[in-house]
């Protein structure tokens, strides 16, 4: 599956905090380099080449990525159908007070009650929704972005479940503790405890659940001069990744893909660079992409979307509680479900919960979407002075990254809100290679 859709896509509605997590992992946009060339002092664009400010790939691959992004659009609403529909009918087979049942029979404790409960019903709900998963990857590998076989994609996918039944088990326990302590309040004091969660995950994400997928290696051992050369716009950025932070990820035995990241926070913060963007993009292009995740940082953005993100949880959690109990008095005796504390109200709430974040979509997305540009802009400024004719390095990683990864040449107004959490690809081609400050006597926004 795509790496970017890779974990907790299946089930993004078991909590929203989930979703917060991976909202909040803004940044990869790509970094690379040649094998082991230190970027040059000299100019990027030579008289041959042409200067770049707009996207515009050859006639074949804007046709492969037009394909891919109509097959895209297909897949994401049949799968948001397929899945309410899928609730639905759980709800409508009573499975849910089955496993509650078995449950209760099984002990009287509540928190072992949501042991038992817990992996059955989430177990059930990623089978039963295996066949979108299984379409999303030979979606995939018929457009050439996976390259990862059928075997390595199961073990993956197992690996999905296991996070998916650690974390998911929690998440309930939570849940259902606090709608028993304060049923009229339970949506604040679970949005409460979202908090801490999301900010758990976000810190533990690059320690402990990306090695489970992928292999890390210090960046350094084969790519010694690049990593000098993120340290010099470390420092003009008044950053602290230190080399040993640094980190090669083996990216290419499951993708095609360009990307990299900057993860984690605190002790946990470290760049990755995919080792596809350290074949493919030049040393320019990396200090580039890199210098765009350090805006992440430097700007406190990752504080102010969990900030953001968080009162917008607040306000989803609350319609659902709003609506919940409508609902439960309608048909909560036709689907066995004895009041909302009771475990068999959890496909109910997921359903709840998967129609408001759909909806809610437009609003994430372009919340991401401002913070992806603004770190466009940072990138810039921080190389401005170290990598020559800044606004054309980044054009052409763009560029060069955009047919690889085959961007939407073209998208359409409600294309981009409803599917781009990043400025679309000609939005930001055109904004790198325009932007300069500097040409008017005046300084950058961010960087002096």
């Amino acid at each position: 599956m795509p790496l970017s859709r890779r974990v907790f896509d299946v089930k993004r509605v078991l909590s929203l905090t989930v979703v917060g997590v991976f909202l909040l992992c803004i940044g990869a946009s790509a970094v690379g380099q040649a094998p082991t060339a230190a970027p040059s002092q000299t100019a990027a664009t030579t008289p041959s080449e042409t200067v770049i400010t707009d996207f515009s790939p050859p006639p074949d691959i804007a046709a492969k990525a037009t394909a891919y992004r109509d097959t895209l659009h297909i897949h994401f609403f049949a799968n948001t159908i397929y899945e309410w529909l899928l609730l639905l009918l759980v709800l409508a087979w009573r499975i849910a007070p089955k496993y509650r049942d078995w449950a209760e029979r099984l002990s009287r404790k509540r928190f072992l009650q949501i042991v038992i409960f817990a992996p059955l019903f989430l177990l059930t709900l990623s089978v039963l929704d295996l066949p979108t998963t299984i379409w999303d990857q030979r979606i995939e590998l018929k457009f050439g972005r996976s390259v990862q076989h059928w075997g390595a994609w199961w073990g993956d996918w197992l690996i999905d479940q296991v996070i998916l039944l650690i974390i998911g088990t929690l998440v309930l326990w939570i849940l259902y503790a606090v709608i028993r302590r304060s049923p009229r309040r339970w949506w604040f004091y679970f949005w409460l405890a979202s908090i801490p969660l999301i900010a758990s995950i976000f810190f533990l994400q690059p320690l402990v659940i990306e090695p489970l997928y992928f292999q890390f290696k210090p960046l350094a051992a084969n790519h010694p001069d690049l990593v000098v050369q993120v340290e010099q716009v470390v420092r003009h950025g008044g950053m602290d990744i230190p080399p040993e932070r640094m980190f090669e990820m083996n990216a290419s035995t499951k993708t095609t893909e360009l990307n990299a990241s900057v993860a984690g926070f605190g002790a946990s913060k470290r760049a990755i660079m995919w080792d596809t963007i350290l074949a493919k993009a030049t040393p320019q292009e990396a200090l580039f992409v890199f210098g765009h995740e350090m805006g992440h940082y430097v700007l406190h953005h990752i504080p102010i979307l969990i900030g953001i993100i968080s009162l917008m949880l607040l306000v989803l959690f609350y319609i659902s509680y709003l609506l919940a109990g409508g609902r439960l008095s309608r048909w909560g005796a036709r689907w066995s479900i004895r009041s909302l504390d009771d475990l068999a109200s959890l496909p109910m709430l997921l359903l709840l919960l998967s129609v408001l974040s759909f909806l809610a979509t437009p609003a994430f997305n372009a919340l991401s979407r401002h913070y992806e540009h603004e770190a466009d802009r940072y990138g810039i400024e921080v190389l401005h002075g170290i990598v020559p004719n800044v606004n054309q390095v980044a054009a052409r990683y763009f560029e060069k990254s955009g047919e690889i990864n085959l961007n939407d040449p073209a998208p359409s107004e409600w294309v981009k809100i409803w599917f781009y959490d990043h400025p679309t690809r000609p939005e930001r081609i055109h904004f790198v290679a325009t932007y300069d400050p500097w040409a008017n006597g005046e300084r950058g926004k961010y960087v002096p």
